[in-house]
């Protein structure tokens, strides 16, 4: 899926500008990245908000137009009021198109109601990471990661290795040579 997002430059900083544009449905933002300065700038407020709540808007290539000039650009950062639905501030680092890019993508589990591990002894399949960090162009960049684990019985723990990466995507972790946890089992061994 793919987002647009229009922006403005913003001409003023500091605690007290941000206060009058988050008054005025704004959300304060910085562009930065490889080979451009960072650029304050300021963004829609209610289609931040709605946007951040999807899942797939984390590992999504968003395009960023300001003053008519794309870039290319993800979400690295990101921050909440504590306790209003206000998004205080938002980080967009500029990516290259043909430069692999490391990003956190969320790990989901499939079959878990079927495997021998809830189904026959009475468990069930905890997740250890909730995600997992990737390496890959923009382009192939996966909305999420899939582990099956319809095989899985009372005791197993599954591995990064037992997740099946797309084509072009590889785990950071696996290719230093550590080989973490990601899910396990528990119930009752027959």
């Amino acid at each position: 899926m793919s987002y647009e997002i229009q922006a403005e430059v913003r001409q003023t900083q500091g605690t007290g500008a941000s206060r009058r544009l988050r008054n005025a449905g704004k959300v304060p933002a910085v562009l930065y990245g490889e080979g451009t300065e960072p650029l304050a700038i300021a963004v829609e407020h209610r289609a931040m908000f709605y946007a951040l709540e999807k899942e797939s808007f984390h590992t999504a290539l968003i395009a960023l137009s300001i003053d008519g000039k794309i870039h290319n650009v993800i979400v690295r950062d990101f921050q909440m009021h504590p306790f209003k639905q206000q998004v205080q501030h938002i980080d967009f680092q500029v990516v290259d198109l043909n430069k692999p890019v490391k990003i956190r993508v969320p790990v989901h589990v499939l079959n878990a109601e079927i495997s021998p591990a809830v189904k026959l002894q009475g468990g069930r399949v905890s997740l250890l990471a909730n995600a997992v960090e990737v390496s890959a162009l923009p382009k192939n960049m996966p909305e999420s990661l899939v582990l099956d684990v319809a095989k899985v019985n009372a005791g197993d723990i599954l591995h990064l290795s037992d997740i099946p990466f797309p084509e072009g995507v590889e785990s950071v972790s696996l290719k230093r040579g550590d080989n973490l946890a990601i899910a396990s089992a528990s119930g009752k061994k027959r």
